[in-house]
């Protein structure tokens, strides 16, 4: 059960980053600028509010630590900066 639970966790993460991913790059075609702080600061939220997925999940957020939140923040990280830049890189092509 623990580690479907963990599963979960690591599915929300990765869907999240990819949601701010495609977010960040639709912003970056609509402003027609430099966004990369705003988009960074997207994928902040993005982190941020993936506690209240978990909420609704009823998965229990007191029982992670610092390192789990870490490792939710560096997943939706890397799916946010991958699922980016590819559309990026496809936007120029």
């Amino acid at each position: 059960a623990d580690h479907i639970e963990r599963i979960k966790r690591t599915v929300v993460a990765c869907l999240m980053g990819i949601f701010v991913g495609v977010l960040s790059y639709y912003l970056q075609i609509s402003v027609k600028g430099d966004i990369g702080l705003l988009a960074f600061v997207l994928m902040i939220a993005g982190v941020v509010i993936q506690r209240h997925i978990f909420i609704l999940m009823h998965v229990d957020t007191s029982k992670l630590g610092g390192k789990d939140w870490f490792y939710q923040g560096f997943m939706t990280f890397a799916f946010w900066y991958m699922s980016w830049t590819i559309l990026l890189s496809t936007m120029t092509a």
